[in-house]
C-alpha cells in the first residue's frame, strides 16, 4: 500500500464536506474486464478445459482467490489456486503491454479531482504487480493511496478494502465517494459506509440504497460527487 497525507477538504460553512474519492480500477477507470476474462479463457484452453462464457459474469469484480477458485470447480482442471493465479496474472500482464485503455470520462475525472487537490485512493482487488503495472501504463495519473487485493485478508466485498482507504487518507468514510463498476466492488463499499456512484460494465448494478447508477464516468465530475455528500446528511 502507499500513501501520502494529503489535506481533507472543508465546506464554506467550516463542517466536512467530500473527504476524498475512492476509485475502482479494472472496469471503472481502464477498460481491463475483458483482458482477464480473455486471460482466463486463453489459460483454461491451454490446459484443455473450455469456459462456460456464462462464468464471467460470476467472477467479475472479484478477488483473484475466489475467481479461480470458482473456475477450478466449475471446469475440473488440475491445477491448484495459487498455480493458476500466477498463470492468470501473467497472461494479464502480457495483454496490458498492448496498452491499458481508459474508461469515458476517467482522465478527465482524474484531472480534475488533481487539479482541485481532492485526496483520491486507487481501491482494486486486483493484486499489488497488476495495479503497479497498470499505473505505469497510466503514466502521470496519480493517487493519494493505492490499496491491492493482495494486501488485506479479506477484499471486495467485505467493506476492508474500503474501510482501509479511507483510514489511509485521515478520512470518514461516510465523506468518501466510492466509484465503483460491479455488484461486489458496490457490496464492498456501501457495507464501508460510502457513498457510491456505480458506473456499471459488465455486469448490471441494480438501484439501491447508498449508490447512484450513472451510464459513464462522462456523466460525473467534482460538483457531482459533492453533491452526492450533500444529499447524504
Amino acid at each position: 500500500m502507499t500513501s501520502g497525507t494529503p489535506a481533507l477538504a472543508t465546506g464554506r460553512t467550516g463542517g466536512p464536506a467530500l473527504q476524498a474519492v475512492l476509485l475502482d480500477m479494472d472496469g471503472t477507470l481502464v477498460a481491463t474486464e475483458d483482458f482477464w476474462w480473455d486471460a482466463e479463457v486463453e489459460v483454461f484452453a491451454e490446459l484443455g478445459h473450455v469456459l462456460d462464457p456464462r462464468l464471467r459474469q460470476a467472477v467479475v469484480g472479484g478477488p483473484m482467490s475466489r475467481s479461480a477458485a470458482l473456475l477450478i470447480e466449475a471446469s475440473g482442471a488440475d491445477i491448484t489456486v495459487p498455480e493458476l493465479s500466477v498463470l492468470l496474472n501473467d497472461r494479464f500482464e502480457e495483454m496490458l503491454g498492448r496498452g491499458v485503455p481508459l474508461m469515458p470520462g476517467a482522465a478527465r475525472l482524474l484531472a480534475e479531482l488533481a487539479a482541485q487537490k481532492v485526496p483520491t485512493a486507487l481501491v482494486s482487488a486486483s493484486h499489488r504487480r497488476v495495479i503497479d503495472r497498470v499505473l505505469l501504463s497510466l503514466g502521470s495519473v496519480r493517487f493519494d493511496l493505492t490499496l491491492a487485493g493482495d494486501e488485506l485478508e479479506r477484499t471486495k466485498p467485505h467493506p476492508d478494502p474500503y474501510l482501509t482507504a479511507a483510514a489511509g487518507l485521515g478520512a470518514d468514510p461516510a465523506r468518501c465517494v466510492a466509484v465503483e463498476d460491479t455488484p461486489t466492488g458496490v457490496a464492498s463499499a456501501v457495507a464501508a459506509g460510502c457513498p457510491v456512484v456505480a458506473v456499471p460494465s459488465v455486469v448490471p448494478v441494480a438501484p439501491g440504497p447508498g449508490r447512484t447508477v450513472v451510464t459513464s464516468l462522462e456523466e460525473v465530475d467534482l460538483a457531482f460527487l459533492r453533491g452526492l455528500i450533500t444529499v447524504m446528511h
